[in-house]
């Protein structure tokens, strides 16, 4: 992953300062691209530990089409909490009473989160992030009604069309941008056979590099080996294309850290070979090996 540590370099030397909607600030570059050859490894960062099992997860969690964090609450992940919460301070006129971050606000967090879990109903109103990555990946709706599932069509053309150059799935839908908690970074991918190898390649339009952009790259690595698997393709390499790359004010220092650190051998991840249908995959099917990471660096998200 030495690529993502240039990464960092180039934009703490050459990024611009600017503001932004939550805003933090942030230093800024735009136009950037990383490559990454999947027979060499899986492209987990080394030089921090990263929620690996939230990754798969949050993964699972899009394909299924959920857009509710309740799933994603009751298997302990919370990379998606803040957005609905504070939706929901908002709502209830709370904002005021709990500043954020404070010692409250966390105590209020807890709260919220836990009566998601155990309140079905509750989750059903509250935990609804609106119609966000995994509903625009399996049950786009057309302007005539019809529900459309890119997911699922991608995975059929693979295995009828391979040569296609509209194997693509949209995340960015304006007519629905509106109703979503936050609307797509990464917005948009498609897929390239070549050789009987499949390759993937991302356009994310914001990427939060420090936080975000390690778990986009596993995520969409992952995806890549998950639909080479059941389409009956090799691995070929996935390819990451930023927009607004940036590294928040609040982030320099972790950066700095994390700049200290060098690189180590990437893992290697094992995925059960009986798996042939891209729904079927379960959190146990996965299995990281020889993956010897630093210690997580800690960061505010920027909501």
């Amino acid at each position: 992953m030495q690529a993502y540590l240039q990464l960092l370099e180039h934009i703490m030397q050459n990024g611009a300062e600017k503001s932004d909607r939550t805003g933090t600030g942030t230093k800024s570059v735009f136009g950037y691209q990383m490559r990454f050859d999947l027979n060499k490894g899986f492209p987990l960062l080394t030089t921090k530990k990263v929620f690996i099992r939230g990754i798969i997860h949050e993964l699972l969690w899009f394909i299924k089409g959920e857009t509710n964090i309740k799933y994603l609450v009751d298997n302990n992940v919370h990379i998606w909490d803040e957005w609905p919460f504070v939706d929901y301070l908002k709502a209830t006129n709370f904002s005021e009473k709990y500043p954020r971050y404070s010692e409250e606000w966390h105590e209020k967090k807890k709260e919220f989160i836990d009566k998601i879990k155990s309140d079905d109903d509750f989750a059903k109103k509250w935990g609804e992030l609106g119609p966000v990555y995994g509903k625009q990946w399996r049950k786009w709706e057309s302007p005539e009604g019809e529900i459309i599932d890119q997911l699922g069509n991608a995975i059929h053309l693979l295995k009828t069309n391979p040569d296609s150059r509209r194997i693509l799935v949209n995340a960015w839908n304006p007519g629905e941008s509106h109703k979503m908690a936050l609307t797509p970074c990464h917005a948009l991918f498609q897929f390239y056979v070549a050789d009987n190898k499949l390759s993937c390649q991302m356009y994310q339009r914001s990427a939060d590099t420090f936080l975000g952009v390690p778990f986009n790259i596993a995520s969409y690595a992952l995806l890549t080996m998950m639909m080479a698997q059941v389409t009956g393709l090799e691995y070929g390499d996935f390819i990451i294309t930023f927009g607004d790359v940036h590294i928040y004010s609040n982030h320099f220092d972790q950066v700095k850290l994390q700049l200290s650190r060098t690189a180590k051998k990437l893992p290697m991840m094992n995925i059960n070979p009986e798996v042939k249908c891209i729904e079927d995959f379960k959190i146990t099917d996965f299995k990281l090996e020889g993956y010897d990471p630093y210690p997580s660096i800690k960061a505010p998200i920027a909501v």
